[in-house]
């Protein structure tokens, strides 16, 4: 199965009334079955989550330009197509 890793990192403006958008998005992600993991960096610059049952990279990239974060500019979205080696070890 394909995943596709989204890192979002904080811009300098950043507003912090984008929060709860984007966790109220994040939620209905998940909801939608899209979501497999989200969570912030320990050091507030930004955090990640890994989406899921999307056709392509040109969709996770469509859909990650919908995430509050990226419509009000308060990060730095960027998507990449991940090969996850599940209980492999590598």
């Amino acid at each position: 199965m394909t995943h596709y890793l989204v890192l979002a990192m904080r811009r300098p403006d950043f507003d912090e009334a984008a929060i709860a958008p984007h966790l109220a998005w994040l939620d209905d992600l998940r909801a939608r079955g899209l979501l497999l993991l989200t969570g912030g960096f320990s050091d507030r610059s930004g955090g990640a989550y890994v989406l899921r049952n999307l056709a392509s990279l040109a969709e996770a990239r469509a859909l990650a330009a919908t995430d509050p974060l990226a419509l009000t500019a308060s990060s730095n979205l960027t998507v990449h197509e991940w090969n996850v080696h599940e209980g492999s070890g590598r």
